[in-house]
């Protein structure tokens, strides 16, 4: 059933014919997103503090402001998946903060009616301790404004980099353990945003399809869409 699912789904389908020779330049091509996500992130860092305080006076994350940074993580994750968080996909990542159901990375966070005033001031550092230090392993830097710095996602997309320009060919293996990282990445990004009160499990839910996207979204009144 889906109460037993991670509120957050990062979900993610692999081109079979990826260029060999384009993942040299995504670099440059996704320098456009890379300059309009810095300005989005700053944005969601100010208006996570108001929903910060509106969390803990109120119960409630307001609902504009959620849906806004989810659309960041959104944006965010297609780029990662476009470039070097994955490598997954050489479709052009949209410029929005929507859902895009055609793309082959998508993320949703089901929006919560109520959330703990008392966990909003400890979930965020005291609590989600032990995975930035899992997630530092992962990523071995900032996963923010679309790129990765480094870690085992880093090193493991570099292989299927090679892999692709030799072979034509992503290993499946090596993309199902990439997108379990990313997954639980992004898990912990929703958490530490107060966009959720479950914690994060400690479960490397590895390929394309999220547990918890086996239930169709049309089932979920509560799920986050911008329209």
């Amino acid at each position: 059933m889906f109460a037993a699912a991670y509120p957050v789904r990062v979900d993610g389908t692999l081109d079979r014919n990826l260029s060999r020779w384009l993942w040299l330049v995504k670099w440059f091509l996704a320098l456009p997103h890379y300059v309009v996500l810095a300005f989005l992130w700053m944005a969601f860092a100010v208006l996570s503090v108001v929903a910060f305080f509106a969390i803990l006076f109120t119960g409630r994350y307001p609902r504009a402001i959620f849906d806004f940074n989810v659309g960041v993580l959104r944006w965010t994750w297609r780029v990662q998946y476009y470039a070097y968080a994955a490598l997954g996909t050489d479709r052009y990542p949209p410029f929005s903060l929507r859902d895009d159901p055609g793309y082959p990375a998508r993320l949703q966070v089901e929006y919560p009616q109520r959330l703990s005033r008392g966990l909003v001031l400890v979930k965020w550092w005291l609590l989600a301790i032990p995975h930035y230090l899992v997630v530092g392993l992962f990523v071995g830097g900032t996963y923010a404004a679309g790129h990765v710095a480094g870690g085992l996602v880093g090193i493991l997309v570099l292989i299927a980099a090679v892999l692709v320009a030799f072979t034509g060919s992503y290993p499946e293996p090596v993309f199902d353990f990439v997108l379990g990282m990313n997954r639980w990445v992004l898990r912990v990004a929703a958490y530490a945003a107060l966009m959720t009160d479950r914690y994060p499990p400690f479960q490397l839910d590895m390929g394309g399809t999220d547990p918890g996207s086996t239930l169709s979204l049309d089932t979920l009144p509560e799920a986050c869409d911008i329209r």
